[in-house]
């Protein structure tokens, strides 16, 4: 949903916005906050320097508006995990939809890997407000899952994190996966098949 600056925005200047967004999201996925000038950013927008400085005050607002966004898309798979849904189906899901996103928005997956090499100055609120308390959340679900059974003995935390780094690589990585294999949906299909299949093993082993 539109912030509410944005829908003060006439069509023509929520549309320049966007262009701005789009373009920035290149620049700093591609060169890191640090590395990104607003120079490269007007000249993959084919604006002006003054005219993207009459949307956002400087780089780091530019940026913060990315993470923002960002946050807000990146947090929803993790939502939708449902505590009275089947554990194993739950877990899959939220897999199988990381691996989507790593393939539908490469760029703000580096967007925010870039973040927090950095140590997250920019994005360290939200993920002390956002991310932490729904981090906690689905862990305290997926932990009563396995307190009532249904799931073999495991780490919740650890077991999050784990799924953030196999399917995140995916994005991160995109350069060398490309590299190493081929860039078609049969391709990606097997990827997804294999992530899936090696969470899928984990949580449907027999319990000690």
């Amino acid at each position: 949903m539109p912030d509410p600056e944005t829908r003060k925005m006439s069509r023509i200047q929520q549309r320049n916005r966007h262009r701005i967004l789009d373009a920035a999201l290149d620049v700093f996925s591609q060169h890191g906050y640090r590395g990104a000038t607003l120079d490269q950013i007007a000249a993959a927008s084919g604006m002006s320097k003054p005219n993207i400085l009459y949307y956002f005050e400087g780089k780091e607002a530019i940026h913060v508006a990315l993470l923002n966004a960002l946050m807000t898309e990146w947090l929803a798979p993790l939502h939708a995990m449902d505590a009275n849904g089947d554990p194993v189906t739950e877990i899959l899901n939220y897999v199988t939809r990381k691996m989507e996103m790593s393939r539908e928005f490469p760029r703000q997956s580096r967007l925010f890997a870039n973040e927090i090499i950095q140590g997250a100055p920019r994005i360290k609120p939200h993920l002390e407000s956002d991310l932490k308390p729904l981090f906690m959340q689905k862990c305290a679900v997926i932990q009563g899952w396995i307190d009532a059974g249904h799931l073999p003995v495991l780490d919740p935390e650890h077991l999050v994190m784990s799924i953030w780094a196999m399917t995140q690589h995916y994005a991160d990585f995109e350069a060398q996966v490309h590299i190493l294999a081929s860039d078609d949906d049969a391709s990606w299909e097997r990827a997804k098949a294999h992530v899936t299949g090696m969470f899928r093993t984990l949580l449907t082993q027999p319990t000690p």
